[in-house]
């Protein structure tokens, strides 16, 4: 199945909706922020995902929309399709006058992203692409580099490249915002892999997904399980890892030689990470369902079990691991108590 009318659809949102981005960072606006100065909020974004929310609504009325500014509900769980949107990817770099934030627009069909467009006002720059057809910048047809894995640009985020992965000795690494935006550079072969310490949630990456995989590569989670978009949870509760797969083959190799960490919130028994537990902690904490981990390399460094209303029972770990881990934990629950 093509999905042409979609596209054009979505290019169309995503172009007005970045003009509206742009013209709103000329005339300045008010701030807030959600749970942390890490995690900002602006009139911009809900205007955004307003005008994106009304033209999906209207040229598709029957797919249900998961947006970051829209009160989620369950009815889009009972929908085939369903538009994961993103008015702002990279809000912090928005406000702060990087041009590094985008829009982002997937579309996803029986929990697979199938079509995504990501849109870049301030560089000029609108990337589109459907599964199967390839992948596209300002309308010309791209696709991945051909660089060798070991020379291989690897985009990463600028807040984890500050706080701790300048530390270690991964070549080529390219700091910058919006993970978006990051897989569509990857897809259009202007970087060749990205991977991050933290969770992300389905709209940061549901577009850039459909780019890769348009591209002929794929994002996962840190290790290689399968991402099933439209989940209850929206969510992902691990670390990401995707692009060119021999690049992404090779990088998985290095992070664990280096012990580079991962989050893994919401530990459950089936997870992989549970075998890093030991057995008498696996006794302790089986049937938990709000555990929450940090590992590197085979260990556990980091711990932080919560009861259901958000309260701590157990924290363990050095200052930096425990105080990433709870930042994560602060930006999905809110503050702990």
């Amino acid at each position: 199945m093509t999905y042409a009318h979609e596209r054009q659809i979505a290019e169309h949102l995503a172009r007005q909706a970045g003009e509206l981005l742009l013209k709103h960072r000329a005339a300045g606006f008010k701030v807030a922020y959600k749970t942390s100065k890490d995690d900002p909020v602006t009139v911009a974004d809900t205007e955004a995902s307003e005008l994106i929310v009304a033209g999906l609504r209207a040229e598709f009325p029957e797919d249900g929309i998961l947006s970051e500014e829209l009160t989620d509900t369950a009815e889009r769980l009972s929908k085939r399709r369903v538009w994961i949107i993103d008015p702002i990817d990279g809000t912090k770099e928005y406000v702060d006058g990087s041009p590094d934030f985008a829009v982002s627009i997937g579309l996803s069909v029986d929990g697979e992203a199938v079509l995504g467009v990501v849109n870049a006002p301030a560089h000029d720059a609108l990337y589109s692409g459907v599964v199967g057809e390839g992948v596209f910048k300002n309308g010309e047809a791209a696709g991945f580099s051909a660089r060798p894995p070991e020379q291989a640009l690897i985009s990463v985020s600028d807040t984890e490249f500050r706080r701790e992965l300048h530390r270690y000795p991964l070549a080529n690494l390219r700091p910058s915002g919006s993970i978006a935006l990051k897989l569509a550079l990857i897809a259009a072969g202007e970087a060749d892999a990205t991977f991050t310490m933290s969770p992300r949630s389905e709209w940061d990456i549901a577009a850039g997904m459909a780019l890769i995989a348009a591209a002929g590569g794929q994002v996962t989670r840190r290790g290689g399980a399968q991402i099933h978009l439209n989940s209850p949870q929206p969510s992902i509760r691990q670390g990401l890892i995707g692009g060119r797969s021999d690049v992404v083959a090779w990088l998985e190799t290095e992070l664990h030689r280096l012990a580079v960490p991962e989050q893994q919130l919401g530990l459950v028994e089936s997870d992989e990470a549970w075998a890093l537990l030991s057995r008498a902690e696996q006794e302790r904490l089986r049937g938990q369902s709000h555990l929450h981990i940090r590992h590197a390399a085979g260990q556990v460094v980091a711990l932080v079990l919560l009861d259901a209303d958000g309260r701590v029972l157990r924290s363990e770990g050095d200052a930096l691991h425990l105080g990433v881990l709870t930042r994560d934990l602060t930006r999905v629950y809110g503050a702990l108590s």
